[in-house]
């Protein structure tokens, strides 16, 4: 009986060294692929202005992998509405993160999506594949990012935003593996543009 139990903690032993030799080669690539923000705007309803963007999330067997293992992603969006100052610093009006999850439901064979922040939704929805969970995460429509009395009426304002994805929660199993590293994480470049009122 003291052999079994040694054999098979051998065996443990063996598969995690196996499984930590194979972590780092497909972290390294995980990420990789496009992720930009595609388009952008605000439109201004009854004094709220409303963002509608798009971005392009990466795709590929890796996260697929990933996501099939237990991990979560989290993928957020960064807004910083700034006022354009000539001689000073640009003075920050607004800043807010919109954060969303992505993870994989084995038992339904699906992907599913929800909204970090309780307060903004508690909806979850599903999708057959990656890349229609993606696509949703990467659309963006008619989410408040500010309202009129925060501005001045004769100064420049600009929005920036900015994506990333980055490792959410993970199962025992890949926290055990994944404690040391934080390869899971991508930002893309700012997107810019003067605010038109």
């Amino acid at each position: 009986m003291h052999s079994r139990l040694a054999h098979n903690l051998l065996v443990q032993l063996a598969a995690v060294l196996a499984t930590c030799g194979a972590v780092p080669t497909a972290r390294a690539d995980a990420l990789d692929g496009l992720l930009e923000v595609r388009s952008a705007y605000v439109s201004v309803e009854q004094g709220v202005f409303q963002l509608y963007a798009r971005v392009a999330y990466p795709v590929n067997d890796d996260i697929r992998a990933a996501l099939k293992d237990g991990l979560t992603l989290t993928f957020d969006l960064d807004v910083v509405v700034d006022r354009e100052r000539r001689f000073w610093m640009d003075a920050t009006v607004e800043e807010l993160k919109l954060q969303r999850e992505l993870r994989y439901h084995a038992v339904s064979d699906r992907y599913v999506t929800r909204e970090v922040d309780p307060r903004t939704s508690t909806e979850q929805h599903s999708y057959a594949t990656l890349e229609e969970a993606l696509e949703a995460l990467g659309t963006v429509d008619a989410w408040p990012v500010l309202v009129t009395p925060k501005l001045s009426a004769n100064r420049q304002y600009r929005v920036s935003l900015r994506a990333g994805i980055r490792r959410g929660r993970l199962s025992d199993t890949l926290r055990v593996l994944l404690f040391w590293t934080d390869d899971w994480h991508r930002e893309s470049e700012w997107f810019s543009w003067s605010l038109q009122r």
